[in-house]
């Protein structure tokens, strides 16, 4: 959450069609249609983004069409997501659903150095994905 406590709310009754920008955090019980890019994201589960999601962290419980990148993020079992996924922890819950590539993030790492691993590329040294399954 944000230093200042402040959050924004997005009710069920609201669709924004165009990119959402936010300093604090995100409540999304709505729809939006367009990227986001917020310090902190909690998604409703009848809620739907379609558009690319980056957060600080994130914790998903509705639909999202659409990449996501987050320091540390929560998938809950309501969760359904279409896109690829870039976290540096993860935590997924039994039932959610996810339909794309997963990629590691390792913390301090410029984007361009970025990429995936591969047997030619792997180093005893990096530091390894942490995945968590939740029940």
């Amino acid at each position: 959450m944000a230093s200042n406590g402040t959050f924004s709310v997005i009710g069920t009754d609201v669709v924004i069609t165009g990119n959402v920008r936010a300093t604090t955090e995100l409540h999304v019980d709505g729809k939006i249609e367009g990227d986001i890019e917020c310090a902190s994201l909690v998604q409703g589960e009848a809620s739907c983004i379609e558009g690319a999601v980056k957060a600080e962290s994130a914790r998903l419980a509705g639909a999202v069409k659409g990449s996501i990148t987050a320091r540390e993020l929560v998938v809950l079992r309501t969760a359904r997501i279409e896109g690829d996924v870039h976290y540096d922890t993860i935590t997924i819950e039994q039932g959610a659903e996810v339909d794309g590539r997963f990629s590691h993030r390792v913390p301090g790492q410029s984007e361009a150095a970025r990429s995936p691993m591969t047997p030619d590329t792997a180093k005893g040294d990096e530091q390894e994905p942490k995945l968590t399954l939740a029940s």
